[in-house]
């Protein structure tokens, strides 16, 4: 996709050594992981959350405090169409 122009040598060079990778890939496919849990991540992870509790809102007076352009009660921000 790139529409790179490569020598024939490089061609030659290039396809040696992505056969060189597929083979290390067919050699990954040889291990026998059926018994094996799958592995999403090398180290176990565990998302920390906190308890989420309800809390009052701003007053609309605070939330609006730093809105760059406020139409009544509300933030104006530029149309899309």
């Amino acid at each position: 996709m790139a529409k790179l122009e490569l020598s024939e040598k490089d061609k030659k060079l290039f396809t040696t050594q992505l056969n060189e990778i597929l083979r290390y890939f067919r050699k990954i496919d040889e291990a026998d992981v059926k018994d094996l849990e799958p592995t999403y991540h090398v180290m176990e992870l565990k998302n920390v959350l906190r308890e989420d509790k309800p809390v009052p809102p701003l007053p609309t007076k605070q939330a609006l405090q730093n809105a760059p352009e406020k139409e009544k009660d509300y933030i104006k921000a530029p149309k899309i169409v």
